[in-house]
């Protein structure tokens, strides 16, 4: 009893303890030069923080700047931006304020070289059928076609694309758009990309950077999901799958055709619907077939002389997938079976938008960028932004590409427009940031690091397009979150390890 009232004394202790600790938040990753840079400062006693020292750790270098007391955030009573964006020459650096001291960190222009190519790692980590991290394959009897009008019962091979996340299902409006995310980022910086895989994930250059062969991956995976011009499949299982944890490899799910065996394939459908109990809210099938749209077309750009046979198949597949997309306006749900939980969109003209644009950068046919133009304008603010909670993809997929490109593609009065839109967003949530010691003006819902991202780029976009800086504090801020400056900190070397 004695040593378990020492025990228990200790520990309190502790507690006592690390509830008084003083910390200073810093971006684990680094800083380049010409940042914004910020380190953020959390104590959980009132304390009054005038001034932080940043040091040079190599030669021991010192340099004295004001702190900018926030205020109450939290369970912390006192919070302070350290602001060193004037520190620009490259080094390892440590800051000291109000008796605590952080982790040491880097300012360098080669602080995030490399980084891009983490989510790729992850990516092929995630491949549905062939596997390259695991060297064998998963999934192959994809899959049995459910709740079709015509093809119920049918076996389809869909075998391909990637797992949703630490469970195995595979939804269409995350795929499409990762795949869409993939090379959109090539064609902004087609220079920045490594070959050091072959197509199938497997160590070895083919003379193709990885990323467009990880988009193609999805890009064929999606093909094989829409068998025909008339039929779009929305998604590979349901959450039946959510009854062990296994390797991809030793899944054995039954789904009523054997343990292990065939999946339930999902056709994307304009009304709720669900195998059981519970049932989606879908509308409409634009919101899955406007991605398909975008991704294919995209797609048909980019690989146009890489594979030119390939190319012209998903550009037809493109201008098929618009035509039925705009013909059933509304949201198409992902399917929940055995328990309420589903993807949420509730938004499709964003899906449309970025769907007509990429079809008028494809074919010049100036009636995309009218049918684009129109679709912008049912939404010209995703509506997550300034919101302070969204129910579970709500918004999806968080930030709108198609304002971008009819800003660069459109005439100068639809730029105006457009940027003007972008602007509007970004102004919301820095309005919701306004006395936040992170500048963090996001909602703090599951997934909300996914909205982080967007609006990060939305703000890189904008600044892109206008020379505008007036979001380039919050866009580091949100950028360094994701890297450490967080109320719970980062010490990991993310070069390495990819951490979300």
């Amino acid at each position: 009893m004695k040593k378990l009232t020492v025990a228990l004394t200790a520990i309190a202790a502790s507690a006592m303890a690390l509830q008084a600790e003083t910390l200073i938040r810093v971006n684990s990753v680094g800083y380049l030069t010409d940042d914004s840079k910020v380190a953020v400062l959390l104590s959980h006693e009132p304390i009054q923080a005038e001034s932080f020292t940043i040091i040079n750790v190599a030669n021991g270098n010192t340099v004295s700047l004001p702190a900018k007391s926030v205020g109450e955030y939290a369970p912390f009573a006192s919070t302070a931006r350290l602001d060193f964006s004037s520190v620009t020459e490259p080094g390892s650096y440590r800051i000291e304020a109000a008796g605590a001291k952080s982790p040491i960190f880097r300012i360098s222009d080669d602080a995030y070289v490399g980084l891009n190519e983490i989510p790729l790692r992850y990516m092929r980590q995630q491949r549905c059928g062939y596997n390259p991290f695991l060297r064998d394959s998963c999934h192959r009897h994809d899959g049995v076609v459910v709740l079709h009008p015509t093809l119920e019962g049918q076996h389809i091979d869909v075998t391909g694309g990637w797992h949703d996340a630490s469970d195995y299902l595979q939804y269409l409006t995350t795929s499409a758009n990762a795949t869409y995310q993939m090379l959109f980022a090539y064609s902004m910086n087609p220079e920045a990309w490594a070959d050091e895989y072959d197509a199938a994930g497997n160590p070895g250059a083919n003379g193709i950077p990885d990323i467009l062969d990880e988009a193609r991956w999805g890009l064929e995976w999606m093909v094989k999901m829409n068998p025909d011009s008339a039929t779009y499949f929305n998604q590979i299982a349901d959450d039946r799958d959510h009854r062990m944890a296994q390797l991809p490899t030793g899944d054995k799910v039954d789904y009523g055709w054997g343990d292990g065996a065939a999946r339930p394939i999902y056709p994307c459908y304009g009304a709720p619907y669900g195998l059981q109990k519970y049932k989606n809210r879908s509308r409409g099938l634009a919101s899955s077939v406007g991605k398909y749209a975008s991704s294919f077309s995209l797609g048909s750009q980019l690989f146009s002389k890489i594979d030119p046979q390939f190319a012209a198949d998903i550009a037809q597949r493109s201008a098929n997938a618009y035509a039925v997309a705009k013909a059933n306006p509304g949201e198409c749900q992902t399917a929940c079976c055995v328990s309420p939980y589903f993807y949420e969109e509730d938004n499709w003209a964003d899906d449309m938008e970025l769907a007509a644009i990429e079809m008028f950068k494809a074919t010049g046919d100036r009636s995309y960028l009218t049918d684009a133009i129109g679709y912008g304008r049912i939404e010209p603010v995703t509506p997550w932004m300034g919101a302070d909670s969204a129910r579970h993809y709500q918004w999806y997929p968080f930030v709108n590409i198609g304002h971008f490109q009819i800003s660069r593609h459109g005439g100068d009065r639809e730029k105006q427009e457009f940027v003007r839109n972008m602007r509007s967003g970004l102004s919301r949530v820095a309005d919701r940031a306004e006395g936040n010691p992170f500048c963090n003006g996001v909602p703090g819902i599951w997934c909300s690091n996914n909205l982080t991202v967007g609006l990060i780029t939305q703000a890189m976009l904008y600044r892109q397009l206008t020379g505008d800086e007036q979001f380039r504090e919050m866009e580091t801020s949100l950028r360094d979150w994701l890297f450490g400056v967080n109320p719970w900190g980062q010490d990991n070397d993310h070069r390495h390890t990819p951490r979300c």
